[in-house]
């Protein structure tokens, strides 16, 4: 089994626009060489909701998304207390 990465959501951040995660998974995708269809047929997100994500209008995606799309890219998003 390939060895996942840990995800760690931001303690705070007030932002204005769009959440920090959302650029966290737009790397993590860029850096895979994987097409939103990829992700798509492996995690079960469609493409349009990648695509409103990243070049769209969520602002706050439901961390059951995101955590889907992180496992398809073999990463994992998870709460930690700290």
């Amino acid at each position: 089994m390939a060895k996942r990465t840990i995800l760690h959501p931001y303690r705070t951040y007030m932002f204005r626009d769009k959440d920090p995660a959302i650029d966290k998974i737009r790397t993590i995708l860029e850096d895979s060489g994987e097409s939103y269809r990829d992700i798509q047929v492996a995690s079960g997100v469609s493409t349009s909701t990648l695509t409103n994500w990243f070049h769209g209008k969520t602002r706050r995606p439901q961390f059951a998304t995101l955590n889907a799309v992180a496992r398809a890219l073999k990463h994992e998003w998870r709460l930690v207390k700290r």
